[in-house]
């Protein structure tokens, strides 16, 4: 589900303190945009957004959740928006992010 070895190499690349920041600014932009898809999902801009959460999942260790938004990111440019899992999606994210949390002191 985390890749723990990215979240090293992350915290190796950017320092103790700026890892700090990038994991809270990913987890907020993170929670805003799930919240947003989550709330008010809008298929004209699902594959963005899934693509956006895509990449910075990716880049900080979140394997299973990035998975998930690549796949969904296929559906979306394919335009089956309705084969997009979202509660699995969502579910993966909470899972990963309090993973996370647990192991990681922000």
């Amino acid at each position: 589900m985390i890749d723990w070895k990215r979240i090293e190499e992350l915290r190796a690349e950017v320092g103790e303190k700026d890892f700090t920041e990038v994991a809270s600014i990913f987890l907020e932009e993170v929670d805003e945009t799930v919240a947003r898809i989550r709330n008010a999902p809008n298929p004209n801009s699902l594959q963005q957004d899934l693509h956006f959460l895509k990449g910075s999942s990716m880049n900080l260790g979140f394997t299973a959740f990035s998975s998930l938004c690549y796949e969904g990111e296929i559906a979306a440019r394919r335009g089956d928006v309705a084969q997009i899992d979202l509660l699995k999606l969502f579910e993966t994210y909470t899972h990963s992010r309090e993973e996370f949390l647990k192991n990681v002191v922000l």
